[in-house]
């Protein structure tokens, strides 16, 4: 199976095309050149039936609207920088700063709102490119970014490569917005979630950290055994009051790539294993949803109707010498990998 059609238009009026890889009943993916973005992604679950189970929006202007980043490659750099400020070889670098006078994710016109160039389109694969000039958002060299999705099986890849002629920072995920009840079939609380990390990052009233990672023990962050997720993002915990949900790196164990989390849902029998070989995982659990944009299925998404699984490095990194670095020099190659094991489960 491979179909491409037209999703709408940008305002320029350039077309964007929509591009279908996978057959049924394994996972079928429709990935937007729009922010290179995973529009649907229709999986059997253990029900036997049938559904897309990622958020998404009907339109290109409505995508265009949206400040949730649904299914969106996110770049230059995933999360948040402090004040939109940060070091590099010596001289001061300021990029956009649009969220509580942070840069997030990129900055006001990141990569999920920018056209992609389709490179490729075959039946299981679409390869998309993107050119980010030099001084783009505030961020120093051009960077070419590749961005591959690929079926094989029942496992969905998403994998993105960047090189730049300039030293520069990077730091690239994919925001897509899991609901493995289907996507618009309200909110994720009985979600059961498995998140392989034994610390995370806590972080400020701006999302910015605020030292150390600490430990999840004893805390509503500790996902190392499974656990719904409703008790844990509507506590009364602090770091949770200020996020209004779970907003947080989690320092996933070792290295390579490797199991970072594992959500299921136990009314649909759906299963969905996020491996990355990044050093941290965002989990977001659509606490800023609120009911202002529209759905792919007709209604509007609100707080909790989805949660983000998002592999990268750890947020402020650039700031943060003693953390993994996303420092990228010219004639180096970043790489990042993420994969989606799904599967249904026995009653």
């Amino acid at each position: 199976m491979t179909t491409e059609r037209v999703f709408g238009q940008m305002p320029d009026g350039r077309d964007v095309p929509l591009l279908t890889i996978g057959t049924a009943p394994g996972p079928v993916v429709e990935v937007l050149a729009l922010g290179a973005t995973v529009h649907r992604l229709e999986v059997t679950g253990g029900d036997g039936q049938r559904r897309n189970v990622v958020l998404g929006h009907p339109d290109g202007a409505e995508r265009l609207a949206s400040g949730d980043y649904i299914g969106g490659t996110i770049g230059r750099y995933a999360n948040r920088i402090a004040g939109g400020r940060f070091v590099l070889d010596g001289r001061e670098v300021t990029v956009g700063a649009h969220d509580r006078g942070n840069s997030l994710h990129g900055g006001p016109d990141g990569f999920d709102v920018r056209l992609w160039d389709v490179v490729s389109h075959g039946p299981d694969e679409v390869v998309l490119s993107l050119t980010s000039p030099d001084g783009d958002q505030g961020f120093p060299g051009t960077v070419e970014v590749t961005v591959a999705c690929r079926v094989v099986g029942d496992s969905v890849s998403v994998e993105m490569v960047a090189a730049t002629d300039a030293t520069t920072v990077v730091n690239l995920t994919n925001h897509s917005y899991l609901n493995l009840d289907g996507e618009g079939a309200g909110t994720i609380d009985d979600h059961l979630l498995v998140v392989e990390a034994d610390d995370y990052t806590p972080v400020d009233a701006t999302g910015i950290p605020l030292g150390e990672h600490a430990p999840v023990d004893s805390t509503p962050f500790d996902f190392r055994e499974a656990a719904p997720l409703g008790p844990a993002i509507r506590g009364e915990h602090p770091q949770v009051v200020d996020a209004r949900g779970i907003d947080h790196n989690y320092v996933v164990r070792g290295e390579g790539l490797r199991r970072a989390a594992v959500l299921e849902s136990p009314r649909t029998r759906t299963r969905v294993e996020l491996w990355s070989d990044q050093p941290g995982l965002q989990v977001y659990t659509g606490n800023f949803l609120d009911g202002t944009r529209r759905s792919t299925g007709g209604g509007r998404y609100r707080q909790g109707d989805g949660i983000a699984l998002e592999p990268q490095l750890f947020p402020d990194s650039p700031n943060r010498p003693e953390w993994p670095s996303a420092v990228l020099q010219p004639g180096e190659a970043y790489r990042s990998r993420i994969e989606w094991r799904c599967r249904g489960t026995a009653i």
